[in-house]
């Protein structure tokens, strides 16, 4: 169920903000002017323990201030306007949490509390409370380059800035005891910490996504809870049967599944 659920939320809302461009399939979001008004939402409300992953495909020089991602209990459909920017005006509407991402220094640290002992970067999961989720694809990795499917281990390690193309940026929500949920912010496969707690599990829960000022373009990555779905194994079919991944623009399939191939 978690599965089903994930891969139909696993795109953009098409109520988005004034400055977004969205591809066909509406898993690519791209700020085409200025700095502001790149908001996104998913396109479904999350479950606990659900992650709604980005990848972070283009900058833009000139900017400052970079991606940002949160939820908020505002459905996109009801907003008359979709606000210029995430914070302040989405939050200042009440019922919304926003983190803003930086080149560093994203992980939360709590008050009176100590530093959890996270997992090593190369464990098979990512654990947050009770969610556990496949860290392979949470992880973000340098562009494929033509030999490059020959080192998939080592791409595995491979460690980019919070701000930097190809870098993967998640939001979610784990449940708690007293019926509440914390916010969490996955950073290439690592959790930064509870930047917002106890919020309300009584309304849908929606991802946002503000494709701020030096960040131009991000996609959606769906991300497969247990067994992977027709469409992941049908990639890594086309992958294996392939010299190099960037070849797959040249084979004569549908633009979609092309897109899908050579984003994973």
């Amino acid at each position: 169920a978690m599965a089903a659920r994930c891969r139909l939320a696993a795109r953009f809302h098409h109520v988005h903000g004034a400055n977004i461009r969205l591809d066909a399939s509406r898993t690519q979001a791209t700020r085409v002017e200025s700095f502001a008004n790149g908001l996104c939402f998913s396109q479904e409300p999350l479950a606990p323990g659900q992650i709604f992953l980005v990848e972070i495909e283009e900058k833009e020089l000139g900017w400052c201030g970079h991606l940002r991602v949160g939820l908020t209990a505002h459905d996109p459909q009801s907003l008359e306007v979709v606000p210029e920017y995430s914070l302040p005006d989405l939050v200042n509407m009440g019922d919304t949490w926003v983190f803003a991402i930086t080149r560093s220094h994203n992980r939360v640290v709590v008050e009176g509390e100590e530093m959890q002992v996270r997992g090593a970067p190369w464990e098979p999961f990512l654990l947050i409370e009770r969610v556990r989720i496949p860290r392979d694809t949470l992880v973000g990795r340098s562009r494929p380059g033509r030999y490059s499917h020959i080192l998939d281990d080592l791409y595995k390690m491979n460690v980019l800035p919070a701000t930097a193309r190809r870098s993967r940026i998640g939001v979610l929500y784990a449940p708690r005891p007293d019926g509440t949920a914390d916010m969490h912010i996955v950073i290439n496969g690592e959790d930064m910490g509870p930047s917002a707690r106890h919020l309300p599990m009584t309304r849908p829960l929606y991802a946002v996504v503000d494709v701020f000022a030096s960040t131009k373009s991000v996609r959606v990555i769906p991300v497969d809870y247990g067994f992977p779905s027709l469409q992941t194994l049908c990639r890594v079919v086309i992958q294996k049967h392939i010299v190099h991944r960037l070849a797959i623009d040249g084979l004569d399939l549908p633009p979609l599944l092309k897109s899908f191939c050579q984003h994973e």
